[in-house]
């Protein structure tokens, strides 16, 4: 059963290498990926347009992983994407399931 659920914030220049990776490492898992604006991100960073509006377009993927799972992915997706600008956070999750 998974126990967390991995969220992660890509800038859209590495959306495709994103979605590549987790394709290839975790084949059978179902996951979402999510166009949104991400809010709060370094000024710097953000392009001009960008900066006006305050916010910056991005992928939102969230994929549910047991605790080994996020272990072993975790220093792939560090080292993978060092300066992309992409950002993470894990919460556990209570319950998962569906209806089939």
């Amino acid at each position: 059963m998974p126990e967390l659920c991995c969220a992660m914030l890509c800038p859209l220049d590495v959306e495709e290498k994103l979605l590549d990776e987790l394709l290839s490492r975790f084949p059978d898992e179902v996951f979402t990926s999510t166009h949104t604006h991400g809010h709060g991100l370094a000024h710097e960073a953000l392009s001009a347009a960008e900066q006006v509006l305050g916010r910056a377009r991005g992928l939102l993927v969230q994929i549910l992983l047991t605790q080994a799972e996020w272990a072993e992915f975790k220093p792939a997706l560090l080292r993978q994407f060092r300066g992309t600008g992409l950002r993470y956070w894990t919460t556990p999750v209570l319950e998962a399931g569906g209806c089939a």
